[in-house]
This record gives structure tokens, sequence and C-alpha cells, in this order.
């Protein structure tokens, strides 16, 4: 089936902020429209998880390289946006590039960049970067529920394979005992 004129629900994610609420994507054009922000309107990280299909991810992708190099900061984001949502980690990693260029390079931009970078590092298991990102919108936004909940997910993941990093640490010590302990017994028996 394909569809010549689809619709995403955008999030907006902080006041003044550009990406608009609802993105008309079609081969022929690209409509957006804007909306106020309250603190809360970040989505969660389930929805930010979830994939735009191939097509959609089509729609903005043409949409910037049809910019070329004079693509505006919204399109670069909204393109950014769609790459991080994706499951493959390639495209994840090219939403947090344009994110962190964003970022870098627009100094004006940087609290709407600070949770799709976390969320993206998060989803590439730089958990140091995701916490770095997270915590500068925490900074900016003590309540900020969305934040919060990725803060828990963060630091989750973070114990979590701290523990299993401990556990591999321990068991590779207690095997290295084990074969030492049998060298030094095979030692002394000689």
């Amino acid at each position: 089936m394909i569809a010549h004129d689809v619709t995403i629900s955008l999030i907006k994610i902080l006041p003044g902020f550009a990406p608009p609420s609802s993105i008309s994507l079609s081969l022929s054009h690209f409509h957006t429209t804007q909306h106020t922000m309250t603190t809360d309107s970040l989505p969660f990280i389930q929805d930010a998880e979830s994939p735009l299909s191939d097509g959609e991810l089509e729609v903005l992708k043409k949409q910037y390289a049809r910019e070329g190099e004079y693509v505006t900061v919204q399109t670069k984001f909204n393109y950014a946006w769609g790459l991080v949502k994706s499951r493959r980690s390639a495209e994840t990693t090219d939403g947090v590039r344009l994110l962190t260029e964003i970022y870098t390079e627009s100094p004006e931009r940087r609290r709407e960049c600070l949770y799709y970078l976390a969320v993206g590092n998060y989803k590439l298991a730089n958990y140091t970067d995701a916490r770095k990102y997270n915590e500068q919108l925490l900074a900016l936004e003590p309540k900020n529920s969305q934040a919060l909940a990725l803060r828990r997910l963060i630091e989750d993941k973070v114990s979590r394979e701290g523990v299993i990093g401990m556990a591999i640490v321990t068991g590779i010590a207690a095997i290295g005992g084990v074969i030492i302990a049998g060298l030094m017994r095979t030692r002394r028996d000689r």
C-alpha cells in the first residue's frame, strides 16, 4: 500500500521550539504548524522510541537533502528526530550527530536538543552522555516528568549493567583463581 499523504504527530519539546505539533508529509510538500508548549510536553521514552515508517523517514530525509547546504535548523532537527527514533543504531547515531551539530552551532536552540540527545545516547548505550544531556535539561526544568522518567531509566540501566559487569569480573577472577591454584598445586607436586 502506498500512502500519498501521511501525518506524523510530533511533540513540541521546549518553549519557542519550532518543530510542529503535526507535520503533513507528502512527496510534494512539507507543511508545518506551530503550537505552544508546556514543561511536560516531552514525549515519554516509549513514544520517543517508536520508529517512523521507512516512508515517513524518507520524506524527512528528502526534505533535508533538498535544502542542501542551506538546510534550516528546523529541517535538520526534524530529520534528526526521525533518525533518533529509529530501531537501527546507525540511523540513531546519525540523528545524535545532527542534534549535536545543532546543539553546538545554534546556542539558542540547545534546550530543544537536550531530551533527544539524551534519548539517542540512551538507545546507543552511551549512558554517560545520556545522563549529561538529561541532567542539563533537568537543571533547566527540574520538574519535567519525562526527563525525570528518563533519568530513572538511565540509572536503572547503569545499575543493571554495573551489576552484570561486576558479576562478569567476579566470575573471571574466580576462574583465574582456580587456574592459578591448579598451577600452584601442579608446581608443588613436582
